[in-house]
């Protein structure tokens, strides 16, 4: 088997084969949703979060919406990626001389490596919706670092390496309410503090309804041998409110503002009675996802109906043949 991906091996990645007959080319775990109801503590639903390999096992940020109805960041820990053990208590943010500074909110987090620290961004209160940005290098001290774009924006999300010598981070430019309209952007930093060079990536249309109203970027992009592989929801405004499906798309790796290939149709759309019945239903946003580069297996941690956390897979030769088959016109 060829190698695609360029990353590292996770041997013990989260898994399970794609079912007989299954025609699909991104399908479900049999077990989701694999984090419920009222997990722990005060918090009543945990969704749209992130996982990552760590020492052997995996960790997470976890969007947990509590019982006063505000959501905020807690920290968890698992030895497979599928059975969770989630602190009670928010992430103890603070700032770079070692003060408190603890988040107002929080929600929709991403986590990734880069070097040799962690990062977590994270859609937070600026005032009003803005992108947070933190960095870790031990799961215990949690640093808090400057917002790296004005608000409104949401769905931040870091390339997994420098670009041409600069960090490289999407986001959506939005509003403070539920954001009827929203395009992914691109921009540059070479300190994660001061960003420019911003770029149009998508935006939202084309040939699919299903991201007719607004896209935004989901997990972590997948650095593979033909380019960023780029996981994104997308939404659509039905007589009944908003859709959210899933996508993905490749960019180039040395510009990844110009889209070589787009899904024209979605990969993953609400079906399942856990993302067409919950909180806010149908909804399936993809927020992390784990890659085991010498099988090209694919693990995707995505939200159901803003209530549940589920797992998906793909395999990634068979997802890029899709893409190139069934990608939008330019």
């Amino acid at each position: 088997m060829k190698q695609t991906i360029l990353g590292s091996a996770v041997p013990n990645l989260p898994w399970e084969d794609k079912p007989a007959g299954c025609r699909d080319v991104v399908w479900r775990y049999s077990g989701n949703p694999i984090i419920g109801w009222n997990p722990v503590g005060r918090v009543a639903r945990v969704f749209n979060s992130a996982a990552i390999p760590y020492e052997g096992a995996f960790v997470g940020v976890f969007r947990a919406d509590h019982r006063n109805a505000r959501a905020d960041l807690h920290f968890g820990r698992s030895a497979d990626g599928i059975h969770w053990d989630l602190d009670p208590e928010v992430i103890p943010w603070q700032d770079e001389n070692g003060r408190p500074k603890p988040n107002s909110y929080g929600y929709d987090p991403r986590l990734l490596k880069i070097e040799d620290t962690y990062y977590i961004l994270w859609c937070d209160d600026f005032p009003g919706a803005s992108i947070g940005l933190g960095r870790t290098q031990d799961f215990r001290t949690w640093i808090k670092m400057e917002n790296p774009l004005m608000p409104f924006n949401r769905n931040g999300v870091l390339f997994p390496r420098r670009i041409g010598g600069l960090y490289a981070l999407l986001s959506r430019p939005s509003d403070s309410g539920h954001t009827p309209f929203g395009d992914i952007v691109l921009s540059y930093s070479p300190d994660l503090t001061y960003w420019g060079r911003h770029r149009l990536v998508m935006s939202r249309g084309g040939q699919g309804w299903w991201q007719s109203t607004k896209i935004g970027a989901g997990p972590v992009p997948i650095e593979t041998t033909e380019g960023w592989l780029l996981f994104y929801h997308g939404v659509t405004t039905t007589c009944n409110g908003y859709v959210y499906s899933t996508g993905a798309a490749l960019l180039d790796l040395d510009d990844p503002s110009r889209v070589l290939y787009r899904t024209r149709d979605y990969i993953m759309t609400p079906e399942k009675e856990y993302e067409t019945t919950g909180f806010v239903p149908n909804v399936a946003f993809p927020c992390a996802a784990i890659a085991d580069a010498p099988t090209g297996r694919i693990t995707l941690y995505y939200g159901a109906a803003d209530t549940y956390t589920a797992l998906a897979f793909c395999q990634v030769d068979e997802l890029l043949d899709y893409l190139k088959q069934n990608s939008e016109v330019f």
